[in-house]
């Protein structure tokens, strides 16, 4: 195994990460509505300062991974993106700032060089650089690259835009669509003898993670399955935009459960930098090792 900063190579499949922003979000508890006041105080020692700042606001990192197999270059989930309206989130609202696309380069990759761009959901935060903006339209950012975006997904999120607009879906879902640029899939789907998607239902219907290695996983890139380390140590804590709280809860603890004490690398969405580590076990829950 070989590993940089934000690049880590497992056998013949090398894991990047492209980080377009880590901040504060928001209050904790508004964050993880079922998360008690004296479990916060048990808790707020080791989730300081990294995953939690001095005023009880979770601290997110809002990234995409780049995996590499032999056969494949793929985005997986596009982030926040750039001159996107998103009012309720100041943060996101009409970014125009270069550190994504400077990543991309940084990895010695172009727009050009993307074969598949994997959405484990069509949250904002998951699809944005899905387009650019160009002569006033919205236009798919990758030109080459085929979009994987579930069906059932798709279909469940299409028809809420048709009762009242989602932002995201009207600028970054949307005109991949009628670019006759996506694929619509399974969440079980393989792309390659090296990467597979793995359902994880719960934080949306179709839900999925990424599982990575040859013959057997040797890696897993989580999505929003789970936000926080707070959620590995208490698993049926969930989030605030869970679409199905109980099913998020159970797929969370099932994942971990598979994950723990494996030697498998977790690549987590959205945790502190580095992002990345091994899940052990910690009393009737769970942590995570990082691997700096």
């Amino acid at each position: 195994m070989g590993e940089q900063a934000n690049t880590i190579v497992l056998g013949d499949v090398t894991i990047h990460r492209i980080v377009e922003m880590q901040a504060p979000f928001m209050s904790v508890r508004q964050f993880l509505p079922g998360l008690a006041e004296p479990v916060l105080a048990a808790n707020r020692d080791w989730l300081r300062p990294a995953a939690l700042d001095a005023e009880d606001r979770v601290v997110l990192c809002f990234q995409s991974y780049v995996v590499r197999t032999p056969h494949h270059v793929v985005l997986v989930d596009s982030c926040i993106g750039n001159h996107k309206e998103r009012t309720t989130r100041p943060l996101w609202h009409q970014k125009t700032d270069r550190a994504w696309m400077d990543g991309l380069a940084a990895l010695g990759l172009g727009v050009e060089d993307i074969d598949v761009v994997l959405c484990t959901h069509l949250h904002a935060d998951h699809v944005g650089w899905n387009t650019r903006l160009e002569n006033g339209r919205w236009v798919p950012t990758f030109p080459r690259a085929r979009y994987l975006f579930s069906r059932r997904e798709l279909e469940f999120w299409q028809a809420r835009h048709a009762v009242a607009p989602i932002e995201a879906i009207g600028d970054s879902v949307l005109p991949v669509v009628a670019a006759g640029r996506c694929d619509l899939i399974a969440s079980d789907h393989v792309l390659d003898e090296h990467l597979r998607l793995m359902p994880t239902p719960g934080h949306t219907p179709d839900h999925f993670a990424v599982a990575l290695g040859k013959g057997r996983r040797v890696a897993a890139i989580t999505g929003d399955l789970i936000h926080s380390p707070l959620q590995a140590r208490y698993p049926e804590l969930s989030m605030m935009s869970d679409s199905d709280p109980a099913q998020a809860a159970r797929t969370r603890r099932a994942f971990l459960e598979a994950m723990c004490d494996t030697g498998e690398l977790c690549c987590f969405a959205h945790f502190p930098s580095p992002s990345r580590g091994r899940v052990r076990r910690w009393g009737e829950g769970f942590r995570c090792e990082t691997v700096a």
